[in-house]
């Protein structure tokens, strides 16, 4: 199979690329990707609604007596833009994918996302919840595994489908067991400001942590991870 482009500049980007979350947050502007298509409008509130996505057999809450994050919260938001279109404040007027194509932390996943042509789903799919991979999550997968589902279209809808639970979760919200765009489901676990995810459900068998939780645009509520989430049997 011949790989297209967008793919072949994605593997290139996922094995080479030097940023990592402390280095983000020193230039806002350096190494952003080109802006998404914005494909929905921007009537869309910001604020969570609190639809929560758990299915009935979910554990429904945290494993812990945390306290609940009141705005975003994890030192990993320190490597977010201070200001301009990729900051805090900035992504919150956009749909999620033109959100992610302005902050240099998630580069990568908005290649992915250009590469499986999922950039308009995420834009104009409304209310949901997006466990978005930063940089170093893809540039933890071993090359040759990534380059395979970089080959592999459906394959690759399924693991970005897989990060995204229909409706907005709060932090107390987030820890349990929910359904996936994907059609199938994502267990979270943790309290207040530290979730996780387990070894089993990502690419590189090892845990997947929340880096910085609560983040809002126009259409999702984002949670930074530091792993790359795997559906069953991936």
């Amino acid at each position: 199979m011949t790989r297209t482009p967008a793919r072949t500049g994605l593997l290139a980007l996922a094995a080479t690329l030097a940023l990592t979350l402390p280095a983000c947050g020193s230039d806002g502007t350096t190494g952003t990707a080109s802006r998404a298509d914005d494909g929905a409008t921007s009537s869309s509130t910001a604020t969570a609604t609190g639809a929560g996505g758990s299915t009935d057999g979910g554990t429904g809450g945290g494993t812990g007596g945390g306290t609940a994050s009141a705005g975003p919260f994890g030192e990993g938001c320190a490597a977010l833009p201070a200001d301009g279109e990729g900051s805090l404040a900035g992504m919150a007027d956009d749909p999620v994918a033109t959100a992610a194509s302005n902050n240099p932390v998630l580069i990568t996943l908005v290649q992915a996302l250009q590469a499986a042509n999922l950039v308009d789903t995420f834009n104009t799919t409304e209310d949901i919840t997006v466990l978005a991979p930063a940089n170093p999550a893809f540039e933890a997968v071993p090359q040759d595994r990534l380059a395979a589902l970089l080959a592999d279209t459906p394959q690759l809808t399924a693991v970005l489908t897989h990060h995204v639970i229909p409706g907005r979760l709060a932090p107390d919200e987030l820890a349990g067991t929910h359904a996936t765009l994907n059609d199938d489901e994502v267990t979270v676990e943790g309290s207040g400001e530290e979730f996780t995810i387990g070894g089993d459900g990502t690419l590189t068998g090892t845990e997947a942590s929340v880096v910085c939780g609560d983040v809002q645009t126009a259409n999702a509520t984002v949670y930074v991870i530091d792993g790359v989430l795997a559906p069953a049997g991936s």
